[in-house]
């Protein structure tokens, strides 16, 4: 299933708090508030039909509903919906002690309400049904989308969370390391080999070590999602790290030339050499804070399991500028560092644009940026990307979110604005 969930990955406590995840942390809190997990549980939290659906068409749903495990109780539901005119498109079965748990993809009426569905299902002996819009992209079958989530693990690391993001639907993804700032050792001991299914919660052992947290209240996992989110946990233990060696060799507008690349852990000693030659207004404008802590933060940001980096590299091999894009709650955060030296020349609005298109591909709604309002760079490089931006500023911290759902796929974000250095800041 394709749809916007909300994936959190975090370390728990293997690491300390620093300022600037204590900001990140406040501004979740927000989205929180804003944005709920739970899928839509009537017509009027669902969003709007399209102007041809409305017109008379049809309207797609997903539905999930338990029967009894017994002659007719599946024939007494289809007949059920066949009464309402409702196509079924697809069923998928999953017998479990207590009863069966259908799976449906329905084609029904576009002036028939889910709750219209629910209440004929319930009829007909259908219990804990679970309703939700579906779209185009749930036309594809289960085995073709779950070896196309495999293939791209297969290449890239980073792919985990956001694959099994897509295969579960809207949850939240943990990740504890096998051992805390505690000294509590979290090993292969923690859970069992075959993983471990309690309804609504799910714990996979770690490929490097510690313990995967899937958990999704508003709906239990059936075995058949815990047997295929164990067998992309599995695969990717299996094939180690990786990440893509793709790169793109630059010019920059006085003729020096730059190499973009993915970047990983093996950039650590790299990557704090460049943290050294930053000036501590610098590193204050990205860490949000007291910058004495941030080198050792790096080996977090530079992990693929929490996002994908991207490094500027010069012609002698000297990485000069880093931008990170973090699974981070509901929406996506991106964040930019380059090296005072080489600074206003369009490397963040480089970065800033790739990593865009990056959460693009990966069908996220929005990324946000957290910043101080005087870090106009920031907000230049914001702007530039063309896309609509929400503002929040609180105690000199300034959120900027760009919501992605009015750009294309494979779209080259336009942040030509970016390259100039403005000193506008834009305040609630």
């Amino acid at each position: 299933m394709t749809r916007n969930i909300s994936v959190v990955t975090r370390t728990g406590d293997a690491r300390p708090v620093h300022p600037w995840q204590l900001v990140s942390a406040a501004f979740r809190t927000w989205l929180s508030r804003r944005h709920g997990h739970a899928p839509p549980t009537s017509d009027t939290d669902a969003r709007p039909l399209p102007e041809e659906q409305r017109a008379g068409e049809s309207t797609l749903w997903r539905m999930r509903t338990t029967v009894k495990d017994e002659p007719g109780s599946l024939a007494a539901l289809c007949a059920a919906l066949a009464g309402q005119r409702v196509d079924i498109l697809s069923l998928q079965a999953h017998p479990l002690a207590e009863g069966t748990v259908d799976e449906f993809l329905l084609r029904a009426p576009a002036d028939l309400a889910g709750s219209d569905i629910t209440r004929d299902v319930a009829t007909a002996g259908g219990a804990d049904t679970w309703i939700e819009r579906a779209d185009a992209h749930d036309l594809v079958d289960a085995p073709t989308r779950v070896l196309g989530l495999a293939t791209r693990t297969a290449l890239d690391a980073a792919e985990l969370p956001l694959a099994l993001r897509q295969l579960l639907g809207r949850c939240t993804i943990r990740q504890l390391p096998a051992k805390s700032t505690s000294g509590t050792v979290r090993g292969p001991g923690a859970v069992p080999v075959e993983g471990v299914l309690e309804d609504t919660v799910m714990r996979l052992r770690a490929p490097e070590g510690g313990v995967i947290t899937v958990e999704r209240p508003y709906l239990p996992f059936t075995p058949t999602e815990f047997a295929r989110a164990r067998a992309l946990v599995e695969l990717d233990a299996r094939l180690g790290p990786r990440v893509p060696r793709s790169q793109d060799v630059l010019t920059l507008p006085e003729g020096n030339a730059i190499t973009v690349r993915r970047a990983d852990a093996g950039d650590l000693e790299a990557a704090t050499a460049m943290h050294e030659r930053c000036s501590a207004r610098t590193l204050g404008m990205r860490y949000h804070g007291p910058v004495g802590d941030a080198d050792r933060y790096l080996k977090h940001l530079l992990s693929p399991r929490f996002g994908r980096t991207l490094a500027v590299q010069t012609a002698s091999g000297r990485i000069v500028g880093l931008g990170h894009l973090l699974w981070d709650g509901d929406e996506t955060e991106v964040a930019l560092l380059v090296e005072d030296a080489w600074q206003r020349r369009g490397i963040g609005a480089e970065l800033l644009g790739r990593l865009v298109g990056m959460a693009l591909e990966a069908g996220c709604a929005s990324v946000y940026a957290v910043t101080q309002s005087s870090n106009t760079g920031m907000v230049a490089a914001m702007r530039g990307l063309g896309l609509p931006l929400d503002y929040q500023i609180e105690e000199g911290t300034l959120v900027i979110t760009a919501r992605l759902d009015t750009a294309a796929v494979g779209a080259q974000p336009s942040y030509e604005g970016a390259r100039e250095f403005s000193e506008e800041i834009v305040r609630d």
